[in-house]
């Protein structure tokens, strides 16, 4: 099921049972999406849509943050709900396995040893994990720790 349909359905179950801070969440969900769809003038992929959902799961990272720092809890708290259920519609993340796995291919093919060269490595990786759910301070992390 594309993932526009299954949140429209999530919206109206979310309307049925009377769910405000679901709903609200699932209309920001929608309208991001629908958003892009529209600056960029042609349908919706999956890797655009995990791109976009990406976007709004750093968008409430950062926000929880702020609010914490701010002394705002209540806000906080919200702002980590909405981030638990737009993760509800990414894909999995990889283990630490698939993705030590992922870098050691990566290094083997392009051949790159050098910590100068990582930016290789890391794009190379990504392929290999392209449509899973990947941190990519995490993944430069251990890039990073394997080159040096």
């Amino acid at each position: 099921m594309p993932l526009l349909e299954r949140i429209q359905s999530d919206m109206i179950a979310a309307m049925k049972a009377k769910d405000e801070a679901r709903l609200s969440a699932v209309r920001l969900i929608k309208a991001a999406l629908k958003k892009h769809e529209v600056d960029s003038m042609k349908p919706l992929d999956e890797n655009t849509e995990i791109q976009v959902l990406g976007t709004l799961i750093k968008q409430r990272r950062e926000a929880a943050d702020m609010f914490r720092k701010g002394g705002r809890a209540e806000l906080a708290e919200k702002e980590e709900a909405e981030l638990k259920l737009v993760e509800s519609y990414m894909p999995a993340a990889p283990s630490d396995e698939e993705i030590d796995a992922a870098i050691a291919a990566a290094m083997a093919e392009t051949g790159v040893t050098a910590l100068k060269q990582m930016g290789v490595v890391m794009k190379a990786t990504q392929a290999k994990l392209a449509g899973k759910r990947v941190d990519g301070k995490a993944l430069s992390e251990k890039v990073r720790a394997r080159l040096s």
